[in-house]
Parts: structure tokens; sequence; C-alpha cells
């Protein structure tokens, strides 16, 4: 008796369809090279930036969890790359990307400050200020050095300090002004708090390197102290 045909039984078919994100992906870059880019979302532009570090996966979860932990896409391109690190699948590539972005972005709006008389630009120095600033988890001080048309000659980083409190020496202010023979200064420093109110300290500081400037022949344009989205100025509360 012979054996019974075995059933034809059709090899598997292998599929060649590609994952939901990488239709996602390609939409997204169609949506950000064409000139109305008003809908897209912080998280999706971050998304692009993650890329770098995740060329073929999905890089939404992280970019909602990024923006997620530290509060918005601001608050994730002025965190340390170092800082950035520490996130869990968040590699150095990725990383890399976040610090070039913020890194051309303060250089795109710095061009406009160098431009032309600081005075007659204050909006983009103010920009600039929180842009480098408003973000930081540590006061910061920093002090524009102009010249005796008010161009900016230097925006030097002078001290760094822990999260309420910037050492600042008005004898080193005053020696640096000299060394750049500038005319003028513009001081800034940054509250993390996000309240911009200045302390008794911040006003003694400003008064004795006002004070010591004035005899070496250099004008205190004014303070400013940069926190959030708001920022507080010396000069027009009368304190300068």
């Amino acid at each position: 008796m012979s054996a019974e045909p075995k059933p034809h039984v059709k090899p598997e078919e292998k599929t060649t369809e590609k994952p939901d994100h990488l239709g996602h992906r390609k939409r997204l870059r169609e949506r950000l090279l064409t000139t109305n880019t008003d809908g897209i979302q912080d998280y999706e532009l971050l998304e692009v930036l993650l890329y770098a570090g995740n060329p073929r996966g999905d890089t939404k979860p992280l970019a909602k969890k990024l923006i997620k932990q530290y509060g918005s896409l601001a608050h994730v391109l002025s965190t340390p790359p170092e800082q950035l690190l520490k996130c869990e699948g968040l590699g150095e590539a990725a990383a890399a990307s976040i610090a070039v972005v913020r890194e051309s972005a303060l250089r795109l709006i710095k061009w406009d400050v160098e431009e032309k008389p600081v005075l007659q630009s204050w909006k983009a120095l103010l920009d600039y200020c929180r842009a480098s600033m408003a973000f930081n988890r540590t006061e910061q001080f920093r002090i524009f050095f102009l010249d005796t048309k008010n161009q900016l000659i230097a925006d030097e980083l002078q001290q760094e300090g822990t999260i309420d409190h910037t050492p600042v020496y008005p004898r080193e202010v005053v020696k640096r002004a000299l060394e750049l023979s500038a005319s003028a200064l513009i001081l800034v420093h940054n509250h993390p708090s996000g309240d911009v109110s200045p302390s008794k300290a911040d006003i003694e500081m400003t008064r004795k390197i006002k004070e010591a400037a004035a005899v070496m022949g250099v004008r205190l344009h004014d303070h400013l102290v940069i926190g959030g989205a708001k920022h507080y100025s010396f000069a027009s509360h009368g304190l300068l």
C-alpha cells in the first residue's frame, strides 16, 4: 500500500513591512523641510536631535521622557551634556547633537548683539542672556565689556557658584575691564529659583563694582538678573 502524499505546505512568507516609527520619522523630516513648521511639537524637534544616537530606532518615547523630566525643550537644550548622559537611553552622539543646537542658537543670537551698539540692541542682549543663563541650575556671573561706542569687546563668564551664590570681587572686575581697555560694563547673573528680585548682597556688590569702576573711568550701564522668562534691570529700578 503506497503512502499517502503529504499535503503541500507553503513556505512561511517573509514580511517586508517597516516599523511604524520609520514612516513617522520620514514624515517628520518632510515637515521640517517645508517653510511652515508651526505645527511641529517640541518633542518632535527633540526626536530629530536624538536620531544621531539611535539612527533606526524609535526616539519619540525618549524625547517625551526628557521633556517631562526637565520641564520643557528649552530646559533640555540648556542641560549640560554630562547631566544628559545620566539619562537612560541617551548616548554621547545624542548629547552632542543637543549641545550643538544650543551652541549654534547662542552664536546666532550673539551675532545680533555684536553687530551694533549694545544699548541699541537691548532686546537681542536680553534674548542672549536668557538663552545662555535662564535655565542654569547654578548661579553664573558674566560681564559684557564695551568700548567707547558701546560696541561689545568681550562677553566673559567670570564666576560660577552654587545654586544661590556666586562670589564676585569688584577689584577683579575692574582689573579685567582695564586689561580689555573697556569704557563701560553690563553685569548679568541668573537666579536659578526664577525669582529675579535682587538680594541685599546683589545690591551691595553692584554698588561696590560701580564705585570701583568709576574711579578708573569705567561706567556701569546696568546689572541684569535673569530668571526663566523674566529679568530685573538695576538701571530701570533706579539702583544705579
